[in-house]
């Protein structure tokens, strides 16, 4: 069974995502890391952001196993990743990277920003995780908070509104819901009211697509 959760900055996909993963044993990849490691590569080797031959370099020698998550979270790479993700081959060269992780045997759940609609357009379910802007604002300064950075809320707000426009705008593979995506709005939900939520979503898939899925990919 592959799971696509899409989803804008701060909206809940990822501890989503882990929590269904965890529930459903099956294996989980947050795709923005893979887009936050490449920013990280660049700036380490002192390269611009913008410099598309670099960030392709990077991208192409990136590993699903080394990444230091500690280091790739905040506010810093999360505005250098959503710079990186703009460059269409970028995003050409991590493709077969992740469409090999949702093909594992038994199946997976990737979250990110264009899984629904262009990694993993046949995945059985597709959720598309959304919350208002002032919500999203107040988680990632939480997190930010317990990580221990100075937080500026108005700063924060900003940043999401940009990462939103850069996004959603880009010529290639912008965040939007799949057609067929399950819209879930998380504004007033809590973690596990979220779970419950998504949880619900996935039970609905049909068993004979899920078989049919299945008799398809072998």
């Amino acid at each position: 069974m592959i799971i696509a959760i899409d989803g804008p900055a701060a909206s809940g996909k990822g501890t989503l995502a882990r929590r269904l993963a965890g529930h459903l044993k099956l294996p989980h990849l947050d795709t923005g890391l893979l887009y936050r490691a490449t920013a990280r590569a660049l700036i380490e080797h002192g390269h611009d952001l913008a410099d598309r031959a670099a960030a392709v370099s990077a991208a192409r020698s990136l590993a699903l196993t080394n990444f230091d998550e500690t280091l790739l979270r905040g506010r810093e790479m999360a505005e250098a990743a959503s710079v990186v993700a703009a460059i269409p081959e970028v995003r050409a060269a991590l493709i077969d990277m992740q469409r090999s992780f949702a093909r594992r045997p038994g199946g997976a759940v990737l979250d990110g920003r264009d899984i629904g609609t262009v990694i993993c357009p046949e995945a059985d379910c597709k959720i598309f995780v959304t919350a208002s802007d002032e919500a999203r604002a107040t988680r990632r300064a939480l997190e930010l908070r317990g990580r221990g950075e100075k937080v500026d809320y108005a700063a924060v707000v900003e940043d999401i509104r940009k990462r939103d426009e850069r996004d959603s705008s880009r010529s290639t593979a912008p965040l939007k819901p799949a057609t067929d995506a399950v819209m879930l709005d998380t504004t007033k939900l809590d973690v596990e009211g979220a779970f419950r939520a998504a949880l619900a979503i996935v039970e609905t898939v049909p068993e004979q697509q899920l078989t049919s899925q299945t008799i398809a990919s072998t």
